[in-house]
């Protein structure tokens, strides 16, 4: 029933037994110190063997790493001294725990203050943490050690027993006598002996008050013996039938057998009880010892109360604490304890220290800029109120008011000659057609919904498709009316009014069903998507649903806008006085280069400016038809009247 029988090895109140409770305890410590990255120094015996063994062993899966280990040979070789002390100057961790006897710690320990090294946090085991040697010669160097020490406590009357300890008293028996032998270094004569004494022999004077007690033992031997007897107790108070063997039968008490004693105290294992001691330099230069606390501490108990510095806790890791918005990453070929601080993702957060993951944020959440909290997505679309949908919105509604303008001006002057010889009619719808188109533009202004992103491709597709189809029919009447002057010629009864709007009738109708089959198909649907600064917004846009509807919308388009381009560049050079295919040719050139430019543009445009480039385009187009075809016959309605003669419409 030797206390530390329950441990891993451990040998009763041996070497090993105290190896492996010191091991646990001092990983207590570091973890209540914050101590993450050590060395450890170990003597070349079986107590620095075990001892390191049962810390290797305790340090499974904790958060401590050692950085080296190193052995104190018992041959005390200078050189290799001077190596250990070496490796200690050169490594991060501040702190130095150490498994050595007191004279192999003596050889190190006085190289390390001839050295001067002052900058590491010695931690001892009780083999030399208490004892009185170092005073004398340690000096700062070894300032602010820490030991544990076996717990000592004053049994009330032992003490003053022992020391009233007599040979010459009745108190004399045999085991009392060993006790005189082994403390005072001396033997006593006994009548039998034949042999000479080989060293001192006790006198029985010598006084026992004068020697140390070994109140460090004499508890522990104390603890056992209160173990042994509370297991007894309790097999006498065993009940019939609750007993802990097989059918509850109770142990035997006549004798008392050992295994089933530890039924009563399983382990026979006592809790590690230390005192921690802190070596100081006390007012005549050399180290004292006081106590700190008992080990483990209470929960109340602060940390500053074993810190061997009162200005500062010794920090003693590998890498230092990554700071929140970052995670950690092992070292290639390090210990865990080792690592980088790679900042997180963006989309990623951590709001702890010491983070070994970033946590990716939900939807419609960003990280911030340091990347510790989820932030909501700022919504971005196309808006009325961006300085570029004011711009675009204004640019639209003077383009539809100056389509208005021209239109009233053409109405105002229908019976000029200049208005009748261009078709006034078609003017008229070419007119009202490119206000739609101007107008359309707005609808790509706003938040996307359903209707609107409906809306505003079938409005942009027909109202356009309905342009083209009323400049594609004027540039047919001017080849046609040219062919009509030649002698023989009766052509131009198969383009009159009648078969014009049955042409422009036609050209929508196709563009028409196109659209209504998209809508019915795959109709165009509002969507969200990453965009901005590093995907932080969530852009509102539009989908085209179906591509091949939206291709087939647009390729319309392009086919309208280049017949209307060969028909006008072929009529070009007609000798007229005033040719409005020059006019049409040089609209449809800039229409066409328009929506060429278009087309990469609208593919490579990040979030909202993919609409503004849409909504350019149109507006772009529209004003190249409006004031190329419409601006030099205004300029002649409005400001050269004189010239809006049948006379001059009619010179070659």
């Amino acid at each position: 029933m030797a206390m530390g029988t329950g441990a891993p090895g451990c040998d009763g109140l041996g070497a090993r037994c105290g190896a492996f409770m010191q091991s646990a305890e001092q990983v207590h410590l570091w973890d209540l110190m914050g101590w993450s990255w050590v060395g450890v120094v170990s003597g070349d015996d079986a107590y620095g063997i075990s001892g390191v063994q049962l810390l290797l062993k305790e340090l499974e899966g904790s958060d401590v790493c050692i950085d080296y280990l190193e052995v104190i040979p018992k041959s005390h070789t200078l050189s290799k001294i001077r190596r250990i002390i070496e490796r200690i100057q050169s490594s991060k961790a501040r702190v130095v725990v150490t498994f050595a006897i007191s004279p192999d710690m003596e050889v190190l320990l006085r190289e390390v203050v001839k050295q001067n090294v002052t900058d590491r946090q010695w931690i001892a085991t009780e083999a030399w943490s208490t004892s009185s040697h170092y005073s004398s010669w340690s000096g700062i160097s070894l300032a602010g050690t820490l030991g544990f020490a076996l717990r000592q406590v004053d049994i009330q009357g032992l003490g003053f027993y022992l020391t009233q300890l007599s040979p010459g008293g009745q108190q004399m028996q045999p085991l009392t006598q060993t006790v005189w032998e082994e403390m005072f270094g001396c033997k006593f004569v006994v009548e039998s002996q034949i042999n000479p004494l080989s060293g001192p022999q006790c006198t029985g004077l010598e006084k026992m008050e004068s020697q140390e007690v070994y109140f460090d033992v004499i508890y522990n031997v104390y603890k056992a013996v209160y173990a042994i007897a509370n297991a007894i107790q309790d097999m006498l108070n065993c009940e019939p039938g609750k007993g802990p063997f097989e059918n509850g039968a109770c142990p035997d008490i006549k004798p008392i057998r050992p295994k089933q004693l530890l039924h009563f105290d399983e382990n026979g294992d006592v809790s590690a009880s230390y005192d921690i001691v802190n070596w100081h330099v006390g007012p005549e230069g050399k180290v004292a010892f006081s106590l700190k606390m008992v080990f483990p501490p209470p929960v109340s108990v602060k940390l500053m109360e074993i810190s061997p510095s009162a200005l500062q806790l010794p920090v003693s890791v590998c890498s230092e604490s990554c700071p929140p918005g970052t995670r950690k990453a092992v070292q290639k070929g390090k210990p865990v304890c080792c690592y980088d601080c790679i900042p997180c993702a963006t989309g990623e957060i951590s709001n702890a220290t010491d983070s070994t993951e970033c946590n990716k944020c939900p939807e419609r959440f960003w990280s911030s800029t340091d990347q510790t909290v989820c932030v909501p997505m700022q919504v971005e679309f196309l808006s009325f109120r961006d300085n570029m949908g004011i711009v675009l919105s204004v640019l639209s509604v003077a383009g539809a008011t100056l389509s208005g303008t021209t239109l009233a001006a053409f109405f105002h002057h229908r019976d000029t000659p200049l208005v009748r010889a261009n078709n006034s009619e078609l003017s008229f719808l070419l007119l009202l057609s490119l206000k739609l188109c101007f107008l359309c533009a707005l609808a790509f202004i706003g938040q996307p919904a359903p209707w609107s992103c409906m809306l505003r491709h079938t409005l942009f597709g027909i109202s356009f498709v309905v342009c083209l189809a009323c400049v594609l029919s004027k540039t047919v009447v001017v080849l046609v009316a040219f062919r009509a002057t030649l002698p023989g010629s009766n052509v131009m009864r198969y383009f009159g009014p009648l078969q014009q709007r049955a042409g422009i009738l036609l050209c929508t109708l196709v563009q028409v069903v196109v659209c209504v089959l998209w809508l019915v198909l795959a109709p165009p649907v509002p969507t969200e998507s990453a965009g901005g600064e590093l995907g932080a917004r969530v852009v509102l846009l539009c989908a085209v649903g179906s591509v091949a509807g939206f291709s087939l919308v647009l390729g319309y388009i392009g086919l309208l806008a280049s017949i209307c381009f060969i028909m006008a560049f072929l009529a070009r050079k007609l000798p007229d006085n005033f040719n409005e295919a020059k006019l049409i040719a040089f609209s449809m050139l800039i229409f066409c280069a328009v929506w060429i430019a278009f087309v990469p543009a609208y593919v490579s445009s990040p979030g909202k400016y993919t609409v503004a480039v849409e909504v350019f385009a149109i507006l772009a187009s529209s004003y190249g038809l409006l004031l190329c075809i419409f601006a030099p016959k205004c300029y002649i309605i409005l400001l050269r009247p004189e010239k809006n003669i049948k006379k001059n419409m009619m010179a070659k």
